[in-house]
This record gives structure tokens, C-alpha cells and sequence, in this order.
């Protein structure tokens, strides 16, 4: 169907906002945004990838730390959002 989405996820989160430092990437279950790995901008930057890398749209709605608070939350939101696409 589609590959897991965590290794894209996690790649633009070390390139992007770790600089680099993949030391610095916590866990895939982590919450980047009590981590500090996220702010605001870093979430719009965060849909902005999302929408264009998954071809997909997120709603306002769809844009809360249940969707986008962890590389799993992540990859578990874009990959319901794909199915859901493809049903």
C-alpha cells in the first residue's frame, strides 16, 4: 500500500529543526512538543510538509497534538489519512 512515514517524519524533524543532530531526535513516542523539538512555527512548517510530501490536506481540525505530537502520532495520522484517500 504505502511505507511507514516515521523515517521522512523523522528526517525532516533532524534536518529541519535539529540541525542536523540526530543525536539530539528523541524518541518515536516522545512528544516533540513538550520536548521543545516543535513550537507553532514549527508545526505549520510541520503541515506544510506533511500536505506536500503525502499529498494530502489537513483541516484545522486535524492540526492538535493527537495528530502531530510524536513521529508516531505522525505517521499514524498520515497513514489513516492516506486509507481513508484511497477507500
Amino acid at each position: 500500500m504505502f511505507n511507514d512515514p516515521r523515517a521522512s517524519v523523522r528526517t525532516f524533524i533532524i534536518d529541519n529543526f535539529l540541525f542536523g543532530d540526530a543525536a539530539s531526535m528523541p524518541d518515536d513516542k516522545a512528544s516533540l512538543l513538550e520536548g521543545g523539538v516543535l513550537d507553532s512555527t514549527g508545526v505549520l512548517e510541520l503541515v506544510g510538509f506533511i500536505e506536500e510530501t503525502w499529498e494530502i490536506e489537513m483541516a484545522d481540525d486535524e492540526i492538535v497534538p493527537d495528530n502531530l505530537d510524536s513521529v508516531v502520532k505522525i505517521a499514524a495520522f498520515v497513514m489513516t489519512k492516506k486509507a481513508d484517500l484511497a477507500a
